[in-house]
């Protein structure tokens, strides 16, 4: 006998017991009878494997083995339904792939085979989990993944990618764009709001805010402070770590624009992120176990509408517009006044058109770094002033020390970066 068909043998039966194995030990689990378990499978990966070998001899075997073993299943299925009431039919689903996984091996694709058998046992083993996901998921959450691949492969690729006003300034298919990426963006920061948050506490929660806007995680646990003014340290690592994942969203959206200008810009947002988690860390660590429920909705409502697309959209052509025309009327101290205003509010428009500018040499990196950093020292010290106005000293004080700390390790960064 042959090694290699030894191995295919091998191969193929092992696949079939271990996915009828999961199938087993799941049933037992559930106390269910066990239709198929790790024999049956494995001898159905057989007759997908014997198909195959039949077929060299007699062709068209391969097709009379299929149906034979689909009549098989379909009957046994039928038994199941009557007998249980159960219109489960995932296990007979497993059963004709787990066919096919030896039909497979024999052709030769074995590698693709063991890759897919592993597939199928993670999303059989898995289903408590998706059952869990599936609970938590509503209407406008399925309603908002369908507007986002809409923005993205629907309206995005119809829009002139090119401007259309007499300035030469408004390029409707980079606009969309802009608004598109923002809004996929905030989308993953309220999917993990919704499934870790509220779950796990104020520092998850700031994690996922930040992804969306660490101004409103600001506000919103300032205000939760002012009622458990005894949990500083949670707050504080909280509104903490949403500051610091704003570092790393300007460096990643600068990325996706201008890889070059995020390369300058790396040293300081990686040195300002990395002292902020340290900072974070610390806070984590000097904290009171507490449950913290946060409901707030400026940070966990859903980001992805499409009146929030075309805001952001109208708000990244109006400082797109606006740093051109100041540039090109006073200079670099006109694009620093713009970042300045702009940083009042949010970073993220600033930093994308800046971006975008200094790709298309509009404006130098030097002048587009120093807007971008502009920007996000204005923002900071908005949010500082926020957490002053709303949470008081005592949580004020201890951000002042967040904030020195991170501005100055990304005062550091861009000294060192100059050098690099």
């Amino acid at each position: 006998m042959e090694y290699e068909i030894v191995k295919e043998l091998f191969i193929t039966l092992l696949l079939g017991f271990l996915i009828g194995m999961q199938r087993s030990i799941r049933n037992i689990q559930k106390k269910e009878p066990v239709f198929m378990g790790g024999r049956t499978f494995a001898l159905i990966a057989l007759y997908g494997f014997l198909a195959g070998w039949m077929n060299e001899s007699f062709k068209g075997a391969v097709y009379v083995f299929a149906i034979s073993i689909a009549v098989l299943l379909s009957i046994s299925y039928y038994m199941k339904v009557k007998i249980l009431k159960d219109l489960g039919i995932t296990t007979y689903i497993t059963a004709f792939l787990t066919f096919l996984l030896g039909l497979m091996v024999w052709l030769k694709l074995e590698n693709y085979a063991i890759f897919i058998g592993v597939i199928i046992i993670i999303l059989l083993e898995i289903k408590p989990r998706l059952r869990k996901i599936e609970q938590k998921i509503d209407p406008k959450d399925v309603n908002s993944v369908i507007l986002l691949l809409v923005m993205t492969f629907v309206i995005l690729p119809v829009l002139p990618n090119k401007t259309i006003d007499p300035y030469n300034l408004f390029n409707p298919y980079k606009t969309w764009l802009m608004a598109v990426l923002i809004a996929a963006i905030s989308f993953v920061g309220y999917i993990a709001i919704k499934f870790l948050g509220h779950r796990y506490g104020v520092f998850l929660t700031g994690a996922a805010g930040g992804l969306i806007s660490s101004t409103a995680v600001s506000v919103s646990l300032s205000k939760m402070f002012q009622n458990k003014t005894q949990l500083l340290n949670n707050y504080a690592g909280g509104i903490a770590i949403a500051c610091t994942f704003m570092y790393i969203r300007v460096l990643f959206e600068a990325f996706v624009i201008n890889p070059s200008l995020s390369y300058k810009l790396a040293i300081p947002y990686i040195a300002a992120f990395l002292s902020g988690m340290a900072f974070v860390y610390f806070m984590y660590k000097n904290s009171s176990f507490a449950k913290i429920d946060i409901k707030d909705s400026s940070i966990s409502k859903n980001p992805l509408q499409l009146s929030e697309a075309l805001k952001f959209g109208l708000i990244f052509g109006i400082i797109y517009g606006a740093v051109s025309f100041v540039e090109d009327r006073y200079g670099d101290t006109g694009v620093y006044l713009v970042s300045f205003f702009s940083g009042l509010t949010d970073v993220d428009a600033i930093t994308l058109s800046l971006s975008e500018l200094a790709k298309h040499d509009k404006l130098d990196d030097f002048t587009a770094i120093s807007g971008i950093v502009t920007a996000s020292v204005t923002n900071s010290l908005v949010k500082l002033f926020i957490v002053y106005w709303v949470g008081g000293k005592k949580l004020g004080f201890r951000m002042t020390q967040f904030f020195v700390l991170t501005l100055g390790f990304m005062g550091f960064g861009l000294f060192v970066s100059k050098f690099v």
